[in-house]
C-alpha cells in the first residue's frame, strides 16, 4: 500500500475546524487520517515537508470552455451578445487539433493554479472536424486533472430565432445520439472515478424545448448531472420574455429543469423567488465573477443565495472571457465582489474557500469523494507556500485569498503528483503552453479561409 505524509503545514479541511501544525496522511490515493503534530510512524511512508505551507482541499472548477482559450484577448469591449456574436463565426472553424491544444493549455493552467477536478462545457460541435469531445477528454488525461465534460449542444441557430449562426448547430437527434455515445464511451461513475459526463445544452436562448426536455430525460434515465447557461444577463431575460412569455428561471421550472441534479453557470440576474425556488428544489450555481465583471454583466446575488442555503460554487468561465483566470483568483474576484456591494463582513476568506472546494463538489455531485480533507476522502490537495513575503500576513487563508495566488509547493490528484514546486509534472509544461498557442494560430487561419 503507497502511504504518503503531509506534515508541519497549516491545514485548512474546510469541515471541521483548522490545524496550525498538523499532519495528512494518504494511502492508494484516498485520505486515511489527518490532525495535529506529527503522523504516527509509518514504515516506509514518502514524506511531504509543508513548513511555511497552508494544505487545503483541491480546488474544484464547475464551468469552463476549454476550447476558448484559442480565442483570449479580442472583443475587449463587448457585451455578452456582441462577443457571443462576432466569436461564433470563428470557433465555426474549430477542429478536434484547436480543441485539444486549447483544452491541453487550459487544464495545465488551472492545475498550476491549485486546481484538482474541472468541469467543462463544450457546446460547438462544426461538422466534419473529428471527434471534438475526445479530444479534450485526451488532454485531460495527459495533464493528470479529475475531468467532467459536459456534452453541450445547439440546435437553434439564426433561422430558428437563435443567436449562433446555423452552421454550428446540430439537430436535435444528432445531438441526442452523440451525447450518449459520450456517455457509454466515457462516463465512469465510481468513486474515485477521473471522468464522469454531464449532459449540457448551452442556454435557453440557443436551444429549442424540445431538445432541452429530451436532454433532461436521457441525463435522469443514466444518472447523470445537468448543466446550463442561465441569467447571465438582462438582454437573456429580455429575450426569454418576448420569445417564451416567462422569465429564464420560470420557463426552465416549467420544463423539470430545476432539482439537485441540476447546476447553472453564472444566474446573475436572479429574483427572490428565484432563488428561494433554487434553495427548495437544491440547484447549484457556479458563480463566475472575472468572467461577469470582464462582459459588464453584473453580479451575482451569492450572499443572497447562501443566505438560502443555495449550493454555490466557483468557474473560471472560458478564457476568452476570462483571461489567464486561475480558480484561486475567482475566490479572491468572488470575495471583492461581495464585499464591494454588502459591506466587508460580507464574504470571508474561509467562505471563498469553501466556494472553491466544497461548493463545487456539491455542484459536480462528489461532495462525498472531494471538496474537504476528510479520512475516506479522495487525496486532492493543494498545498502553498505561505512564507516568505506571505509569512507577514497573520493568517494563511487571507494569504491565500486576499493577495496574489500563492505559489503552489504540490498538487496532488487522487496522491498523485501533477505540480511540484510550482512546475507542472505529468506533462511538459512549455509544450502546454505551445500547444495552446498553436491552437490560436490553427483557429484563426481556418477562420479565415
Amino acid at each position: 500500500m503507497a502511504v504518503l505524509v503531509i506534515e508541519n503545514g497549516y491545514l485548512a479541511p474546510v469541515v471541521g475546524a483548522e490545524i496550525a501544525s498538523g499532519h495528512v496522511v494518504v494511502a492508494d490515493g484516498r485520505i486515511t487520517a489527518l490532525g495535529p503534530g506529527a503522523a504516527p510512524p509509518l514504515a516506509r511512508a514518502q514524506r511531504i515537508d509543508a513548513t511555511g505551507c497552508l494544505v487545503t482541499p483541491g480546488l474544484v472548477n464547475t464551468h469552463h470552455h476549454l476550447y476558448q482559450w484559442a480565442t483570449q484577448g479580442l472583443f475587449q469591449e463587448s457585451t455578452l451578445f456582441e462577443w457571443l456574436t462576432g466569436s461564433y463565426r470563428i470557433w465555426a472553424g474549430m477542429d478536434a487539433e484547436v480543441v485539444h491544444g486549447a483544452a491541453a493549455a487550459g487544464l495545465a493552467w488551472l492545475a498550476l493554479g491549485g486546481c484538482t477536478t474541472s468541469s467543462d462545457h463544450h457546446y460547438v460541435f462544426p461538422t466534419g472536424r473529428g471527434d471534438l469531445f475526445e479530444a479534450e477528454v485526451l488532454a485531460a488525461r495527459e495533464v493528470g486533472l479529475r475531468f467532467q465534460p459536459c456534452r453541450g449542444s445547439m440546435d437553434r441557430g439564426a433561422a430558428q430565432g437563435g443567436l449562433p449562426p446555423d452552421e454550428v448547430v446540430e439537430d436535435r437527434d444528432t445531438v441526442l445520439a452523440a451525447t450518449a455515445a459520450a456517455i457509454d464511451r466515457f462516463h465512469d461513475p465510481a468513486f474515485d472515478s477521473m471522468l464522469r459526463v454531464s449532459v449540457a445544452p448551452c442556454s435557453p436562448f440557443s436551444v429549442s424545448e424540445g431538445l432541452m426536455l429530451d436532454a433532461a430525460e436521457l441525463a435522469r434515465s443514466r444518472g447523470l448531472r445537468l448543466h446550463t447557461h442561465l441569467a447571465e444577463t438582462l438582454d437573456e431575460e429580455h429575450l426569454c420574455l418576448r420569445q417564451t412569455g416567462r422569465t429564464p428561471v420560470d420557463y426552465l421550472d416549467e420544463l423539470g429543469w430545476l432539482g439537485p441534479d441540476v447546476w447553472f453557470a453564472h444566474a446573475i440576474h436572479l429574483h427572490d423567488k428565484d432563488i428561494r425556488r433554487f434553495a427548495e428544489a437544491g440547484t447549484g450555481v457556479a458563480h463566475c465573477p472575472s468572467s461577469n465583471g470582464r462582459l459588464g454583466a453584473g453580479i451575482a446575488r451569492v450572499v443572497d443565495m447562501l443566505a438560502a442555503g443555495v449550493p454555490v460554487g466557483l468557474g473560471v468561465d472560458g478564457a476568452a472571457s476570462s483571461e489567464l483566470t486561475s480558480l484561486a483568483g475567482e475566490m479572491r474576484q468572488a470575495l471583492l465582489f461581495q464585499r464591494a456591494l454588502h459591506g466587508p463582513a460580507a464574504l470571508t476568506a474561509r467562505q471563498a474557500l469553501e466556494l472553491g472546494t466544497l461548493g463545487g463538489a456539491r455542484n459536480l455531485g462528489r461532495e462525498a469523494e472531494i471538496g474537504s480533507l476528510e479520512p475516506g476522502k479522495l487525496a486532492d490537495i493543494a498545498i502553498w507556500r505561505v512564507d516568505g513575503f506571505r509569512d507577514a500576513v497573520a493568517d494563511p487563508l487571507c494569504a491565500l485569498v486576499f493577495g496574489p495566488t500563492p505559489p503552489l509547493a504540490r498538487l496532488l490528484v487522487g496522491g498523485r503528483t501533477v505540480v511540484a514546486d510550482g512546475e507542472l509534472r505529468t506533462a511538459n509544461q512549455e509544450t502546454m503552453a505551445r500547444l495552446g498557442v498553436a491552437a490560436r494560430d490553427r483557429l484563426l487561419r481556418n477562420e479565415s479561409r
